[in-house]
């Protein structure tokens, strides 16, 4: 980017709220739904004479949302009609929230948030492959659609990258939304401008750009930087900065052009006729107190609390982020109540042990793990009965066939061999074994020693006590 410019970015996010039906109707709402046109009914497909039916766990969800964010919740609340066509819009307006959202303010990640609304989604185009015609499934149309809108104060992509994963985080946290990108349960908008330094020292604001339709947080990453760039080039040339929408078009790394910015007014927003006012003041369900009781522990929350355990910054946030891992993981808290080296080496075998297996089992290893069992193989890992190559191998056998941790290394015979004189004597058959390495400890080479009981442990299995052995090979080596 070029240094004497400032970019001035602000996010839109949408995302598909989870709900057991739609918005104003009760057609299925089926994110993983295949046949077309399977979910709908005259309602979302605003046949005439339809009215609709508004659905009351779509508003709570925004306003629990409004609550996480600390945001102002409403006692008042209205729906408009947002007037324009397009082929995926059935009734030629779309069902919204204009003058007055659900909720007004809030923070999260560092970024101040301007509304939080809801709305019903479009229905989805399809294009065929020859490009001829297009064909409109309404399984999506009318489903609920919560819209973010934050204020215009990130000035980088990274800023923005970070709020959007937070706000995903948030979403899945509260049950809100599974917001999986890749099947377009959160879409992502950014308006992107720039100024002079300068200018914006002076409160003054460049031209903005909206990029669409970008369905991954690297795909935001890379479009905020992109027309980062192709502003400065514009401003370099003493042109002007065009406000439009543009798309973002991956496999090119660039945005394009695709229609003039539209403003407010061009909507023709209006109240909805057929929507009846949210009179929320009066519903206790929908009150400021129950709502905020509904709050599960939030993200930030829960990354306080791990790094008070003692983890470090890098498994607080694989936790926070890994929400099986992160139950597994708080199970064993409890069960390991205040020994803080035990709940911290529990942390490094799930964050690294468990995640490995993972990656070839799946979650089903969490269904053969019971937390008692596995913070049994941790303290006997920690009181020296298993060494760290031990408790690897019982871990593997535990996640495939299930178990007791001590049954199995007694069976495998991966119990640490503690006794010194077994250990002198597998150091005696070591430098008998490698008489030149023995050598090299005598005449100081730390090296040497370090393979010597290397090779122990692989003679052993995993089962001699690495330190002990240590200390059996030097005696030896003393000796000779």
């Amino acid at each position: 980017m070029q240094t004497s410019y400032e970019p001035t970015i602000g996010l839109e996010i949408h995302a598909e709220l989870k709900t057991m039906t739609k918005l104003f109707c009760s057609s299925r709402n089926d994110p993983d739904e295949r046949e077309p046109n399977r979910n709908i009914c005259p309602v979302c497909l605003a046949h005439p004479g339809t009215l609709p039916v508004l659905n009351s766990a779509a508003v709570r969800h925004v306003l629990r949302v409004g609550a996480a964010i600390g945001g102002t919740l409403a006692t008042f609340a209205e729906f408009d009609r947002k007037n324009y066509f397009y082929p995926d819009l059935p009734k030629g307006y779309q069902i919204s929230q204009y003058e007055h959202p659900l909720v007004l303010g809030g923070m999260l990640a560092g970024v101040a948030v301007t509304r939080v609304h809801l709305e019903e989604d479009t229905a989805r185009s399809q294009h065929t492959e020859a490009g001829d015609s297009s064909l409109l499934d309404f399984n999506r149309a009318g489903v609920p659609l919560m819209e973010l809108v934050s204020e215009p104060v990130i000035q980088s992509a990274d800023e923005a990258a970070r709020f959007a994963r937070e706000l995903q985080l948030l979403l899945r946290y509260l049950g809100t939304s599974d917001a999986n990108m890749e099947k377009g349960e959160m879409r992502l908008e950014a308006n992107i401008s720039i100024n002079p330094k300068s200018e914006i020292r002076n409160q003054k604001l460049g031209t903005k750009v909206e990029v669409k339709n970008l369905n991954s947080v690297r795909a935001l990453r890379r479009a905020i930087e992109y027309e980062i760039e192709r502003q400065a080039a514009v401003l370099d040339r003493g042109e002007k900065v065009v406000q439009e929408t543009r798309g973002w078009d991956e496999q090119a790394g660039k945005t394009f052009s695709q229609r003039l910015k539209e403003d407010s007014h061009d909507y023709r927003y209006f109240p909805d006729p057929d929507v009846p006012k949210l009179r929320l003041d009066e519903l206790p369900e929908f009150s400021p107190e129950s709502i905020r009781a509904s709050l599960p522990e939030l993200p930030e929350a829960c990354r306080a609390r791990y790094r008070a355990l003692g983890l470090s910054e890098e498994d607080a946030e694989y936790f926070v982020g890994d929400r099986k891992a992160g139950v597994f993981f708080d199970a064993l808290v409890t069960l390991a109540r205040e020994d803080r080296a035990l709940v911290v080496r529990t942390s490094n075998y799930i964050v690294s042990d468990v995640a490995g297996i993972r990656e070839e089992a799946g979650d089903s290893v969490f269904d053969r793990l019971t937390s008692e069992s596995f913070l049994e193989l941790m303290r006997m890992t920690a009181g020296g009965e298993l060494s760290s190559r031990g408790a690897k191998e019982v871990l593997k056998i535990m996640a495939r066939e299930g178990g007791e941790p001590r049954r199995i290394a007694e069976n495998a015979g991966l119990m640490q061999e503690s006794g010194f004189d077994a250990l002198a004597a597998l150091a005696r058959s070591l430098l008998a074994e490698y008489p030149d390495t023995a050598r090299d400890v005598k005449s100081g080479k730390a090296a040497a020693l370090q393979f010597l009981v290397g090779q122990g442990m692989k003679k052993s299995r995993g089962a001699a006590n690495p330190e002990l052995l240590r200390t059996a090979l030097e005696q030896a080596i003393l000796a000779e």
